[in-house]
């Protein structure tokens, strides 16, 4: 049996747990460390502990896919936190050039972060000093990278000069340091594809704009790239959570020898064009990188392709795109004039219809699904005859999720393997998505934060001490959504189990969808 093993970059269900999902509709095995070895948020991995069981994983080995924040920074938080010297980044990378060695034949696939910049100031998952200047850190780099490409106007000199009197110079020089470090091992882990121990790379963008640390970044990155030749096995572009499902669907591919050819379509033809919130450039590109990193190739019509991507797509972005918890009648103007969901719901019938295998895509808002959207995927009955789905966070991280399903699912079906036990991992793992990225994202989290946290005496951090109650009011309300908008037509009866929130906070859910027919 293919053997790959796999480090994620951190303990929540993104992750750890999706890709093994993955896994599970495969003949691949997925090896990964005991979850209490990731750390927890900002306590990070330990280091040593995470290299000495890889080194014992990988030694067998035909493929590893490995998180280098957890592997150098014991995880994503803690990568924005670390005191690390370069150095000692440069001392953990080295297992992996070790690890080829010993194992030739050993297939590495790497991922590490552009640190993000958010544009908001609080320090849950930053350094302490965000929470006082996290707005004028993000402005300030908004402002020295725009610099660099154009000349700033008057007000935007002068706000620059502003912010480099508000921001004490520790932390500005904490921040920026640390910052240069993670590009030193950014430049370091490309230097390990040029010698031939990382077989692919992927630098994804968390959580960026057109202008920033991180874009500047990314440029330097890409000439970096352009300077040791290695365009074909490197990529950067937006993306975080995703990446250890979209590796193992390149793995899947690769180890299957199986280039799979997709169809994007779009629910408004600004769709492509459009720049999602959380990234620098046009949706269309976007799905174009998620295709080729995970082993697909973007194909120019319906005819003869392995599977559809049904894009419900944003008709405007970046500040102006939606959230999934903005209310139906404040969405922008757009949404109602230049989105033709009902033509798009057709459209999905004809695919099905023609024996296409459908994959539906739902980025039109932001952080959870397009609920008026779904309500009407529902009530037309296509529901259970869609393949794969996703509508989480970002676009990067939907686009990822569905895609790498899509592949996976699109090899055995090109296959005729309908194997019930195949077939019942697949399609849990299908209502699981509709369960977290409608059910939660867009209806739960919202009802439980304003109408069940305050009776309990709790709120969207503070809730450690009523946890049970909580738990059991998520589940209770995920299988009322289950009921209401899934139920019908669903080949057996899912059952929600182990219903927690990894980080104690309500942003995120994890549990387990089990199919029984």
């Amino acid at each position: 049996m293919h053997k790959i093993v796999y480090v994620p970059l951190d303990e929540r269900p993104c992750n750890y747990r999706y890709p093994l999902y993955l896994a599970s509709m495969t003949d691949l095995e997925l090896q990964v460390p005991e979850i209490g070895l990731l750390g927890r948020k900002k306590t990070p991995a330990d280091t040593d502990a995470v290299r000495d069981w890889l080194v014992g994983a990988a030694s067998e080995a035909d493929a590893l896919i490995v998180s280098i924040d957890m592997l150098v920074h014991g995880g994503i938080v803690p990568s924005r936190l670390h005191h690390t010297s370069e150095a000692a980044c440069k001392e953990r990378l080295g297992v992996l050039a070790r690890l080829k060695q010993s194992n030739p034949r050993l297939r590495i696939y790497a991922f590490n972060l552009i640190t993000r910049v958010p544009a908001y100031s609080s320090s849950e998952e930053e350094p302490d000093y965000y929470a006082d200047f996290g707005n004028e850190l993000y402005t300030y780099g908004w402002l020295k990278d725009k610099a660099e490409q154009e000349a700033l106007d008057a007000d935007e000199t002068a706000r620059l000069e502003s912010l480099l009197a508000t921001i004490p110079q520790s932390v500005l020089d904490d921040f920026l340091t640390r910052r240069k470090t993670n590009a030193y091992v950014n430049a370091e882990t490309m230097k390990l594809v040029r010698d031939g121990v990382i077989d692919f790379l992927i630098i994804p963008l968390d959580d960026n704009s057109k202008y920033g640390f991180s874009p500047l970044e990314q440029r330097k990155l890409s000439l970096l790239a352009e300077e040791l030749d290695l365009g074909d096995k490197i990529m950067i572009y937006p993306g975080a959570d995703e990446i250890g499902c979209t590796l193992f669907a390149r793995a899947f591919c690769e180890a299957k020898q199986y280039t799979p050819k997709a169809f994007v379509r779009y629910s408004s033809v600004h769709g492509p064009f459009v720049v999602p919130k959380y990234e620098d450039r046009s949706l269309g590109e976007s799905i174009k990188y998620h295709l080729t990193a995970a082993g697909a190739v973007s194909h120019d019509n319906s005819c003869g392709t392995d599977f559809i991507l049904m894009t419900n797509s944003p008709p405007v972005g970046q500040k102006e795109m939606a959230e999934c918890s903005t209310p139906y009648g404040q969405r922008h103007r757009s949404y109602f004039s230049e989105v033709n969901t009902k033509e798009f719901v057709q459209a999905i019938r004809h695919y099905i219809r023609e024996g296409h295998m459908v994959a539906l895509a739902d980025v039109a808002v932001s952080n959870g699904s397009d609920h008026p959207f779904m309500k009407l995927v529902s009530a037309s009955g296509l529901l259970h005859e869609i393949a794969a789905y996703a509508a989480w966070n970002t676009s990067g991280n939907t686009m990822g999720t569905v895609v790498s399903h899509a592949v996976i699912e699109s090899y055995y079906r090109g296959r005729g393997d309908d194997s019930a036990e195949r077939l019942n991992r697949s399609r849990a793992y299908y209502y699981f998505r509709l369960i977290e990225d409608w059910g939660y994202q867009a209806i739960v989290r919202k009802d439980v934060i304003h109408n069940e946290l305050p009776k309990l005496g709790a709120s969207y951090y503070e809730l450690t001490h009523v946890q049970a109650e909580v738990y059991a009011v998520i589940r209770e309300k995920l299988e009322q959504f289950f009921a209401q908008y899934v139920q019908e037509g669903c080949p057996g009866r899912v059952r929600i189990e182990d219903v927690h929130l990894p980080w104690s906070r309500m942003f995120e859910v994890g549990f387990e969808a089990v199919l029984e027919q």
